[in-house]
């Protein structure tokens, strides 16, 4: 697989630094509140590019971590009058049920911050020892950014911004330190804190958010592993920050490889609660849209490019045309499985887990190459739609419509796309001829063949069966 650099801005092959298992570390969400369809865009083109991995035949090791301390926890659990824990454990549930509903895989270890507090206050020791980070009066410590001369080299950050204090890194870290461009390692307790501080050598406070990453990915990663991966935004000053941290303590490259993901607009522009125009998976859902039906469009654009979610027609009504259009490119592909499974005869497809060893159905290999191609999802969409116009069920031997039938779920896996029920409502009672010359006759009817589909109702009718036309495609009925 090959797959986009921000540190060499060049697309490179992935290979794990053991021989065995890809190792990789995705940035979580901040447990305050319910994770919005732009966090999902990245959560969930990081679980297809596990997916792609995995169903290539190549092991992998998945950590997210989960940010239940920083400024926003502590300030919304106290405004809800809840205890952090408490607070975030409540937020966190609700993320793991979205991610289950998108289908997301669940990562093989979730470390949260908080349980990490003791390796955080290890590695500042470290880093002040080696003389990277420095106390300051009222017992915060800080990075001496100076101290690390390869510092901006992820984002092409040169010293001159930092100097001048072009910095966005210090937003959240305004206390007394050495230099504009230098970062909180360690935060004082301050009263608006509340109980929510913990004891270090330097007195009570908290870690800074830049840290705990470090000392999570060092944990369960070690000093040097695969591939670290998050949202565009957190390539500075998040990501730049961790690998100062990080290589400064360690003296090793953090990852071989970082792996970004672009931001989601919102009918061309910036998502936010002011403009009306911010959503999150319960207000899909409420809409009427499904979670299938979202994930569809989150990977409907290249992860490099913005993605504009459409929620509204040209008349500015909330309507969600992307998730009309989604819901009837799934439909299509369920109504091509249903035929696909009919001429195989109803074979059950296997799990994900069986599917990792699945090699069948040559004609979707190319949108499977897709996916190893700089995770190119738009591609490989439109290989599968080209794919189901080749493959004719009607033609194929039971045999080669169940290898088929497995090489297109192959592909489905790897974009965790989940097929909504088939709408022929008596397709699985029609035997399985007149499934086909019904999905037949949906092709003609679609490629304007007006003939051709009347002659098809005719020879399904003759047969015994009615077919009939509805908004969601065509149902299935016995004569009386």
């Amino acid at each position: 697989m090959k797959l986009f650099d921000t540190m060499s801005r060049s697309v490179r092959e992935l290979s794990p630094r053991d021989g065995q298992t890809y190792r990789f570390y995705c940035c979580g969400p901040t447990v305050y509140g319910p994770a919005h369809i732009g966090n999902f865009r990245t959560f969930v083109l990081q679980d297809v590019f596990r997916r792609s991995l995995e169903l290539s035949g190549q092991p992998t090791f998945h950590v997210r971590n989960l940010t239940d301390v920083d400024d926003k926890t502590i300030r919304d659990s106290q405004a809800a009058s809840m205890s952090l824990g408490a607070f975030t454990d409540l937020w966190r549930d609700r993320f793991h049920t979205d991610c289950d509903k998108l289908s997301l895989l669940r990562p093989h270890l979730e470390p949260s911050a908080v349980a990490h507090i003791p390796h955080q206050i290890a590695m500042i020791s470290e880093l002040m020892e080696k003389g990277h980070a420095y106390r300051s009066p009222d017992g915060s410590v800080y990075y001496r950014v100076s101290s690390f001369s390869p510092y901006g080299r992820l984002s092409r950050l040169d010293q001159r911004e930092l100097k001048e204090g072009a910095s966005g890194a210090v937003t959240d870290d305004e206390y007394d330190k050495d230099s504009v461009s230098d970062f909180a390692l360690w935060k004082a307790r301050r009263p608006e804190d509340g109980d929510n501080f913990w004891e270090s050598p330097w007195g009570e406070g908290r870690p800074g958010w830049h840290l705990e990453c470090s000392a999570m990915c060092r944990e369960y990663l070690g000093d040097s592993f695969d591939l670290h991966s998050g949202g565009v935004d957190l390539v500075f000053p998040h990501h730049e920050n961790e690998i100062a941290q990080s290589e400064a303590c360690t003296g090793h490259v953090m990852a071989d490889h970082w792996f970004h993901l672009t931001h989601l607009l919102v009918d061309g522009g910036k998502m936010s609660k002011s403009l009306g125009n911010f959503y999150t998976l319960e207000q899909i859902e409420k809409a009427g849209f499904s979670a299938a039906e979202l994930r569809y469009v989150l990977i409907s654009a290249h992860y490099r490019q913005p993605l504009n979610f459409v929620a509204r027609d040209q008349d500015g009504n909330e309507s969600f045309p992307a998730l009309q259009g989604a819901r009837q490119a799934l439909q299509r592909l369920a109504r091509f499985d249903a035929a696909l499974s009919a001429k195989a005869g109803n074979v059950e497809i296997p799990d994900y887990e069986t599917l990792l060893t699945v090699k069948d159905g040559a004609s979707f290999e190319g949108a499977f190459e897709a996916l190893q191609n700089d995770l190119n999802t738009p591609d490989a969409l439109g290989r599968v739609f080209s794919a189901t116009k080749q493959v004719k069920p009607e033609s194929l031997s039971p045999a080669e419509a169940a290898k088929e039938r497995l090489g297109f779920h192959r592909v489905l896996a790897a974009l965790g796309l989940e097929l909504p029920p088939v709408a022929v409502e008596a397709v699985a009672e029609a035997p399985p001829e007149i499934a086909l010359l019904a999905e037949a006759r949906r092709e003609a009817k679609s490629a304007k063949n007006w003939a051709e589909a009347d002659r098809l109702r005719d020879e399904i009718a003759s047969q015994g069966w009615i077919v009939k036309d509805t908004k969601e495609g065509y149902e299935l009925c016995p004569k009386n």
